[in-house]
Protein backbone atom coordinates (compact mmCIF):
# COMPACT_ATOMS: atom_id res chain seq x y z
CA UNK A 1 0.00 0.00 0.00
CA UNK A 2 1.46 3.43 -0.94
CA UNK A 3 2.31 5.77 1.91
CA UNK A 4 -0.20 8.30 0.60
CA UNK A 5 -2.94 5.80 1.38
CA UNK A 6 -1.82 5.50 5.01
CA UNK A 7 -1.87 9.24 5.80
CA UNK A 8 -4.79 11.42 4.81
CA UNK A 9 -3.68 14.44 2.72
CA UNK A 10 -4.99 16.94 5.27
CA UNK A 11 -2.57 15.43 7.82
CA UNK A 12 0.53 15.74 5.60
CA UNK A 13 3.22 18.04 6.91
CA UNK A 14 3.47 21.32 4.99
CA UNK A 15 6.41 21.67 2.64
CA UNK A 16 6.52 25.40 2.04
CA UNK A 17 9.47 27.21 0.51
CA UNK A 18 8.19 30.22 2.44
CA UNK A 19 9.37 28.49 5.63
CA UNK A 20 12.87 27.63 4.48
CA UNK A 21 15.23 30.59 5.06
CA UNK A 22 17.64 29.33 2.43
CA UNK A 23 14.87 29.26 -0.18
CA UNK A 24 13.22 32.58 0.57
CA UNK A 25 16.31 34.73 1.04
CA UNK A 26 19.75 33.18 1.00
CA UNK A 27 19.63 31.53 -2.46
CA UNK A 28 18.58 34.85 -4.01
CA UNK A 29 21.57 36.61 -2.46
CA UNK A 30 23.91 33.80 -3.52
CA UNK A 31 22.55 33.96 -7.06
CA UNK A 32 23.11 37.71 -7.25
CA UNK A 33 26.66 37.42 -5.94
CA UNK A 34 27.48 34.50 -8.25
CA UNK A 35 26.15 36.05 -11.45
CA UNK A 36 27.41 39.57 -10.77
CA UNK A 37 29.43 40.40 -13.89
CA UNK A 38 29.95 36.71 -14.76
CA UNK A 39 28.68 34.29 -17.34
CA UNK A 40 29.40 30.59 -17.23
CA UNK A 41 29.94 28.28 -20.17
CA UNK A 42 30.02 25.01 -18.25
CA UNK A 43 28.18 23.51 -15.31
CA UNK A 44 31.50 22.90 -13.56
CA UNK A 45 32.37 26.60 -13.79
CA UNK A 46 29.03 27.46 -12.23
CA UNK A 47 29.46 24.88 -9.46
CA UNK A 48 32.91 26.20 -8.57
CA UNK A 49 31.63 29.77 -8.54
CA UNK A 50 28.71 28.87 -6.25
CA UNK A 51 31.02 27.16 -3.78
CA UNK A 52 33.43 30.12 -3.86
CA UNK A 53 30.70 32.75 -3.56
CA UNK A 54 28.89 30.95 -0.72
CA UNK A 55 31.52 32.32 1.63
CA UNK A 56 30.68 35.85 0.49
CA UNK A 57 27.03 35.72 1.54
CA UNK A 58 26.93 38.22 4.41
CA UNK A 59 26.41 36.60 7.81
CA UNK A 60 24.14 39.51 8.76
CA UNK A 61 21.80 38.48 5.92
CA UNK A 62 21.68 34.90 7.21
CA UNK A 63 21.09 36.12 10.78
CA UNK A 64 18.36 38.57 9.70
CA UNK A 65 16.66 35.91 7.59
CA UNK A 66 16.60 33.45 10.47
CA UNK A 67 15.31 36.23 12.71
CA UNK A 68 12.38 36.74 10.33
CA UNK A 69 11.39 33.08 10.40
CA UNK A 70 8.67 33.48 13.05
CA UNK A 71 7.10 36.27 10.98
CA UNK A 72 7.18 34.03 7.91
CA UNK A 73 5.58 31.25 9.91
CA UNK A 74 2.85 33.59 11.15
CA UNK A 75 2.04 34.65 7.59
CA UNK A 76 1.84 31.03 6.42
CA UNK A 77 -0.52 30.23 9.30
CA UNK A 78 -2.62 33.33 8.52
CA UNK A 79 -2.98 32.20 4.88
CA UNK A 80 -3.59 28.59 5.96
CA UNK A 81 -0.61 27.40 3.94
CA UNK A 82 -1.38 29.59 0.93
CA UNK A 83 0.85 32.02 -0.95
CA UNK A 84 2.27 34.73 1.33
CA UNK A 85 4.54 36.89 -0.82
CA UNK A 86 2.05 39.77 -0.84
CA UNK A 87 1.86 39.64 2.99
CA UNK A 88 5.63 39.76 3.35
CA UNK A 89 5.91 42.76 1.02
CA UNK A 90 3.41 44.73 3.14
CA UNK A 91 5.52 44.46 6.31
Amino acid sequence: MPLTMLIEPDLWFPNSLDLNPVDYAVWDALQQITYQCRRFTTVNQLKKAIVTQWGKVPQRLVDHTIGQWRRQLGCVVQKQGGHIKHLILKH
